[in-house]
């Protein structure tokens, strides 16, 4: 008797111990663009580890969703994860936390698009195999009016690139990108463009969903 009257206090002590530790904790939800490929999302991840007593990370790199829960009393302020975001390369498109105290705050696609402003620097999966392709990926891009600096790595299939928010777009370099003949993660090179690459530069199509 003595034991089962332990044993339920000890669960009832988890339970209550349990909920605690939940709700000392603001949930993250965050919709981000740019992440093509498993390697986009560590590093995604790898830069919230400098957030400390991050936990139960959580990314899908199909629909860009990206979730997190934090310590209520570090107060992170949605501003604060977009920021992050942005510095690991990638633009958040909405972003939304759940507070421990029941509160919810949100910032919608709108927002964010008036707060983009100077020089942003993004990251961007595309499709190529060698040093010929890197040359003509990173002169497609740079010909975009408003580029400032551009670069792409063989081995991870990601085009680092910055520039002026003010003048152009991650789309518009994607698209010139494309025209070169190179599919991006938004924009897949015509037929004709693709055919025309050097043979060493025939890289997998991607896979676009329809």
């Amino acid at each position: 008797m003595k034991k089962s009257i332990i044993v339920s206090v000890l669960i009832m002590f988890a339970v209550v111990f349990g909920a605690t530790a939940q709700e000392g904790k603001d949930k993250f939800m965050v919709q981000v663009d740019g992440l093509g490929c498993p390697f986009c999302a560590y590093g995604l991840e790898k830069k919230f580890k400098e957030f400390k007593g991050i936990k139960n990370v959580k990314i899908d790199i199909e629909t860009g969703d990206f979730s997190f829960s934090y310590p209520a009393e570090k107060a992170l302020t949605l501003s604060d994860v977009e920021k992050q975001v942005e510095k690991a390369g990638y633009t958040p498109i909405t972003a939304k936390v759940e507070r421990a105290n029941g509160t919810v705050e949100e910032s919608s696609a709108a927002a964010m698009m008036q707060k983009t402003e100077g020089t942003v620097t993004k990251n961007v999966m595309v499709a190529g195999n060698c040093a010929m392709c890197e040359a003509r990926i990173t002169k497609a891009a740079a010909s975009v009016n408003g580029v400032t600096d551009v670069s792409w790595d063989k081995n991870t299939k990601i085009m680092k690139v910055s520039f002026d928010a003010g003048v152009t777009s991650l789309e518009n370099v994607e698209k010139e990108v494309a025209v070169a003949g190179h599919d991006t993660k938004n924009h897949k090179a015509h037929t004709d463009d693709y055919g025309n690459l050097p043979a060493c530069c025939k890289y997998e199509r991607l896979s676009y969903k329809k």
